[in-house]
């Protein structure tokens, strides 16, 4: 610092941890503008652009553009409202970055290919605004075209997948996975199948429900049958499917017999695509929510077991119904 308390330029740039071509810089464009000059031409600045001088740096490394310094320094824009707009940018910026990561990994850990690739790309960049309408319109396009379950259709419609900001490969490769599957022909067609037995059945009276404790017991019943190794047309499976049936005449009012036996099992069977499954595999997998106990096994065995058991002979078993169990 010179006697009359100035500051050459190289002093300043050493002082505020910048290069003398970076003060030169600032000082020609008029954010930090020098005192005077000496008497051989050097720049020379007060104490006070030692502060000036530390804010543009900061606010430089912050990420503000040179005009967004300038408003600030100038009282066009107060500090705390840039720092609140470039905030809410660089948010922006991290959930993209954050996307395109989760996208790479993805790619490392499962070889997609390019197709795959771009297709989980979009998807992560889309809004979760964007995100919940494409599965509205599936379920629009499925179950809004019968008067299915309204049960049913509000879970459907509720429990969506909710990708998180800073998602894991798993979860973006699920939401890849959902998409493709939303988007099937032949998945749609079937849920439609599954929307019109719902309506049919509503027309004939059935207002019951979702029917939760009904399939935790059928669950718990037939895993037993399961872990003991019960063959479908064993003795001992005829008596879980005769527990199992009463249960369902005291559900749906009816009475326990053969044609009971044969309704559940066309219930069972309309029920009976994979794909389903599958879906609340891949909403919980996006969402990060246990995954749901797998009912394939469950629901086959139970069907395999009504068909050695009472329903046979009254129009239940058919070829088709047989190589899906």
């Amino acid at each position: 610092m010179d006697g009359d308390g100035l500051l050459g330029i190289g002093e300043l740039a050493r002082r505020v941890g910048v290069t003398v071509k970076t003060v030169r810089y600032y000082s020609d464009i008029g954010l930090v503008p020098s005192a005077e000059r000496s008497a051989a031409g050097y720049r020379r600045y007060r104490t006070e652009a030692l502060a000036r001088l530390e804010l543009v740096r900061t606010l430089r490394e912050l990420g503000l553009e040179l005009a967004v310094v300038r408003q600030v320094l100038e009282r066009e824009g107060s500090l705390p409202e840039v720092a609140r707009a470039h905030a809410e940018a660089l948010d922006v910026q991290i959930r993209a970055l954050r996307s395109r990561r989760a996208v790479l990994r993805a790619v490392a850990e499962r070889g997609t290919d390019p197709k795959e690739t771009a297709m989980m790309h979009r998807l992560v960049r889309l809004s979760a605004e964007e995100r919940r309408l494409m599965i509205e319109e599936f379920v629009t396009d499925t179950f809004g075209t019968a008067d299915a379950n309204p049960e049913l259709v509000a879970l459907v419609r509720t429990v969506t997948p909710e990708l998180p900001a800073d998602p894991d490969p798993g979860q973006v490769a699920a939401w890849a996975e959902l998409a493709g599957l939303t988007a099937d022909r032949d998945f749609r067609a079937s849920v439609r199948r599954m929307a019109a037995y719902q309506a049919a059945q509503r027309a004939e009276g059935d207002r019951t429900g979702l029917h939760h404790e009904l399939t935790e017991r059928v669950v718990a019943a037939v895993n037993g049958a399961l872990a003991a190794g019960t063959e479908p047309g064993s003795p001992a499976a005829g008596e879980v499917v005769a527990e199992l049936t009463a249960r369902y005449a005291e559900t749906f009012d009816r009475p326990d017999d053969p044609e009971l036996r044969c309704w559940i099992l066309e219930r069972l069977e309309v029920a009976a695509d994979p794909r389903v499954e599958r879906y609340w595999e891949l909403v919980a997998r996006i969402n990060g929510w246990p995954q749901p106990p797998v009912l394939a096994p469950v629901l086959g065995w139970f069907a395999a077991a009504l068909r050695r058991h009472g329903a046979e002979g009254h129009g239940a078993e058919r070829p088709d119904a047989e190589r899906k169990a």
